[in-house]
């Protein structure tokens, strides 16, 4: 290595200290996963939280991750904050089975019985509510390649069962494309919020001396219209909304 140029060398030992940084990040956090998990097989469920949070703040959001830090929470009677880690774990792992069945069970503990309002689109594609967006996007990519595939062929050899493929394609490849559509802006644009505080005066105004049109308890899911100076200003329906502190609401 006596005529190597020193910016070779340079890349080689900073990729060799990139890979053991990576290396030890990866077993910390498996190190503090473990920790929280045994945290909470010993009934510690403070230490667990603290635990599960600080890998989420760390980026590691796995849906297992959020799904443990819900059961803590549902162990410590923190009910909103177990909907929300639940909530958030639908995000990546919709269909598991646990999940699914604590977040109903938590549900069914709230004392506000709020109605879920639905779109238009959310309802013409509910099935969206099963998948996640990475399912959705790798089905739209192979139905998509798919699709220009037939047509491609279909340029040079004009055969009648490509003909009727493109027909069966098009709508299919329409309902992908709009699924994505829809799924990516359920994502980006989800303002839904849960108090998480025993109770939450509703008011009339982002002031406390305004009036209290209506309480609200823990667990409750709203939706967030606007932030001002702590409020939020919160909409149950189109008849039903107001504001609340900030703390109150996660």
């Amino acid at each position: 290595m006596r005529n190597t140029p020193l910016w070779i060398l340079a890349l080689m030992f900073s990729g060799m200290f990139f890979l053991v940084d990576v290396g030890k990040a990866q077993e910390d956090w498996e190190a503090l996963f473990f920790e929280s998990n045994q945290a909470y097989a010993d009934r510690d469920f403070e230490a667990a939280i603290r635990g599960y949070r600080q890998l989420i703040r760390s980026g590691y959001a796995y849906g297992q991750i959020y799904y443990n830090l819900g059961n803590a929470y549902l162990r410590t009677d923190a009910l909103g904050r177990a909907i929300w880690a639940y909530e958030r774990a639908r995000v990546v792992m919709p269909r598991d089975a646990d999940l699914n069945y604590n977040l109903a069970h938590v549900r069914d503990q709230t004392v506000d019985a709020i109605p879920e309002t639905r779109g238009l689109a959310d309802t013409a594609f509910f099935w969206l509510d099963h998948v996640t967006l990475t399912e959705v996007f790798r089905g739209f990519a192979v139905l998509n390649l798919f699709f220009w595939t037939v047509l491609l062929i279909r340029l040079f050899k004009r055969t009648e069962w490509l003909y009727y493929m493109l027909i069966l394609l098009i709508p299919l490849w329409g309902i992908a494309a709009g699924s994505f559509g829809v799924k990516w802006h359920q994502l980006k644009n989800d303002d839904r919020a849960i108090i998480v505080a025993k109770s939450a005066n509703v008011l009339a105004g982002p002031q406390p001396s305004d009036t209290v049109l209506f309480k609200l308890h823990e667990g409750a899911m709203v939706t967030v219209e606007r932030s001002e100076n702590g409020w939020r200003l919160i909409q149950l329906s189109d008849e039903k909304r107001g504001w609340v502190k900030r703390k109150t609401l996660q």
